[in-house]
């Protein structure tokens, strides 16, 4: 039996994963509680392997009503990809990674992952 687009799409984020908590990768997701207690900043890293060819990605989720043309990554000398955000506690947001505007991307160190309406996994952040 053939294996469907999401379910390839989930073994291969499942794998990176894995690959990440033993430390092998370099993405992430950092969170740093700020003083006020009540915002969180956290930085999402996108590392050069999950969009090796990519000219520009972008961050696209709850906490920018899903705009693609918003929130562009600051590319690092070594190819990864990085952008940090102020974001209000208690809450969980979705998100993806839009790689040269036309390819989505998981977050492979995400809190969690839910589904969305297009029949695939969204990451989320639990702040």
């Amino acid at each position: 039996m053939k294996k469907s687009a999401y379910s390839k799409e989930k073994v291969k984020v499942e794998k990176l994963h894995k690959l990440n908590t033993t430390g092998l990768s370099r993405t992430g997701i950092k969170k740093q509680y700020l003083k006020s207690n009540s915002m969180c900043k956290v930085t999402f890293k996108l590392p050069k392997e999950a969009a090796p060819d990519s000219r520009f990605v972008s961050i696209v989720g709850d906490f920018n009503n899903w705009n693609a043309s918003k929130m562009r990554m600051k590319r690092l000398k070594n190819g990864d990809y990085w952008l940090s955000l102020n974001l209000p506690c208690n809450r969980e947001y979705r998100f993806k990674y839009l790689i040269n505007g036309d390819r989505w991307e998981n977050d492979w160190c995400a809190d969690k992952y839910a589904p969305n309406p297009y029949g695939s996994d969204a990451s989320v952040v639990v702040i």
